[in-house]
């Protein structure tokens, strides 16, 4: 074994660590933010909970540990924890000049029988070079060899380490001195089971919407633990956080298929830079990539959006629609559509904290995504002014 030697900057990676909670994971702040520095290319998040335990039957006492999928409070906590995520790494390699670094955040419950083979898979597919861990945090679950074979940095929860060091094939020691740290926060999930009576406007709040609600009157307490169909759609260009965001909690509350709309490319010809919106083939391929890393086990289909509708116009296995605070309106043609065709109402999730407007976010990242810095249009707007200054540079030197 060669001796530990400074971490450099490499292409991709992968950072594992335990969250005892769907609380926003505060002390992971610097952790995410040291992994993402190192990262150049690719970084993959991978948080390992009790409350997102696979719930078949119910029946095991694991199972009982799992929040509620559905709940109003459980469905805006996740929202919350992905969204502190993503930031936390996007802010930095946005700060890196690594607009297009891609992150992905994926949760992982401790009771899955196939994660061990998943992890394999990933760290296969990906050719991760360095894994990090949470120094203290000993993951309740087997982890690959693959994983052990990896270069592995450990982290301290709650600060940086200085000169930080990395081990060949080891992850079971750290070969850096340890400053005191904080201790790694105890395993108490805060379980989330119970459910509240209230009309679906629970997730939104906007006098907008109200005049929906009439359409969709199903209660929280009549709501399944999943839903078997569950529909969504977006542009999905050059695949950021605030589209996994919005792709992950549609999985999150699919149990059977995920139904994701992608935009035509002919409806996008007036956007801002269209001429570096991706190909309708890259971005599903892209988001197909996406969901089958996030979640396993369920169907993905996916189709061209050629109007505001998609499958909810005509399709009645589709039970609950996801959408971000922004397209409301969308959701309320969706409603009244169904309704003139006489086709079962969907229960509707808002997602509410990637809204660049939106303040219901517990930390303190609301300016940073009110800049418009987690949208499709920032990163083609960056594409164009890097490239602008390339040519600018080639014309220089051609001259000289």
């Amino acid at each position: 074994m060669s001796f530990p030697t400074p971490v450099d900057t490499v292409s991709t990676s992968l950072l594992l660590a335990t969250v005892p909670s769907v609380q926003t994971p505060h002390f992971l702040s610097a952790v995410i933010q040291t992994a993402t520095s190192l990262t150049k290319d690719k970084l993959v998040i991978v948080l390992f909970s009790r409350c997102f335990n696979l719930v078949r039957d119910g029946s095991t006492y694991p199972e009982s540990l799992a929040i509620s999928h559905t709940a109003t409070s459980s469905w805006k906590d996740v929202q919350r924890l992905l969204t502190f995520v993503y930031v936390q790494a996007t802010k930095i390699a946005q700060e890196k000049g690594r607009v297009l670094m891609d992150i992905d955040v994926l949760l992982k419950g401790l009771n899955d029988n196939d994660l061990e083979n998943d992890l394999d898979e990933l760290v296969r597919d990906l050719n991760v070079e360095v894994v990090f861990r949470v120094s203290g945090d000993s993951i309740a679950t087997p982890l690959p060899a693959s994983i052990g074979a990896k270069r592995t940095a450990y982290l301290h929860a709650g600060g940086n380490i200085p000169d930080l060091a990395i081990a060949e094939g080891s992850y079971s020691s750290v070969l850096t001195p340890l400053a005191p740290q904080t201790p790694f926060p105890p395993q108490t999930p805060s379980l989330s089971r119970s459910t509240t009576s209230s009309n679906i406007r629970h997730d939104v709040t906007d006098a907008s919407f109200a005049s929906i609600s009439s359409l969709l009157t199903q209660t929280q307490s009549q709501k399944p633990k999943m839903y078997p169909v569950v529909a969504l759609g977006g542009t999905f260009d050059h695949l950021h956080a605030g589209h996994k965001i919005l792709l992950s909690m549609g999985a999150w509350i699919a149990s059977e298929k995920l139904i994701v709309g992608v935009t035509s490319s002919s409806l996008l010809s007036k956007k801002p830079n269209a001429d570096l919106v991706e190909p309708l083939e890259v971005r599903m391929e892209n988001v197909r990539k996406f969901l089958g890393r996030f979640k396993k086990g369920i169907e993905y289909y996916l189709t061209e959006l050629t109007d505001v509708y998609g499958p909810t116009g005509y399709d009645p296995n589709i039970q609950a629609l996801v959408v971000s605070r922004e397209t409301i309106s969308g959701a309320k043609e969706i409603a009244a559509h169904r309704a003139s065709h006489n086709l079962p109402p969907l229960d509707l999730y808002v997602i509410d904290v990637i809204s660049s407007t939106n303040h219901n976010l517990d930390h303190e990242d609301v300016g940073w995504l009110k800049d418009m810095k987690l949208s499709s249009t920032f990163i083609r707007s960056w594409i164009a002014e890097r490239d602008a200054k390339a040519k600018e540079v080639q014309g220089v030197d051609s001259k000289n």
